[in-house]
């Protein structure tokens, strides 16, 4: 009877933990980076490309690291011509489809982090709406400066 019973536990074992891969066996992770942040700074971002293979929509419900005394799934709002941040509780990645976590739009908010050095590897847990998780590396890099014609505000070419 004991052996039954373990035998048991063992195969519930083995299927919760195959259960435990479910969604985030369809997603798969691009180039994921955390923003290496100023001196002072209490909160970074951590972007990625989040592709779905599956056939039915995913989310992304909560995220950890750590390297932060808090992970939130964020994103920038217009409200009345002025962009916010806000705290949103969950990312949808759509069948067969992607979701990019990048500046100015849904992204993993790193608060209170750890001083961060540039090249570091970040470990990240991104949890999905079905319990499973995935663990990514990701790497600290310095933001990216704006490409000179795209911050160009000058009136160079317009006739009044």
């Amino acid at each position: 009877m004991k052996a039954a019973r373990l035998t048991f536990a063992l195969i519930l074992a083995a299927a919760g933990s195959a259960f435990a891969a479910g969604n985030a066996d369809l997603v798969t992770v691009g180039d994921p980076y955390v923003r290496l942040m100023p001196p002072g700074a209490r909160a970074t971002g951590a972007f990625m490309l989040l592709k779905n293979t599956g056939d039915k929509d995913v989310k992304l419900v909560k995220a950890e690291s750590t390297v932060s005394k808090v992970a939130e799934l964020h994103t920038h709002l217009n409200e009345g011509g002025v962009m916010k941040m806000r705290q949103v509780p969950a990312i949808e990645i759509k069948a067969k489809g992607e979701t990019a976590l990048k500046p100015g739009s849904f992204h993993v908010m790193l608060i209170d982090p750890s001083p961060l050095k540039e090249g570091e590897k970040v470990a990240i847990t991104l949890g999905f709406d079905d319990g499973s998780s995935k663990k990514v590396e990701a790497e600290v890099r310095k933001p990216m400066a704006m490409p000179a014609a795209a911050a160009d505000h000058s009136m160079q070419g317009h006739k009044h």
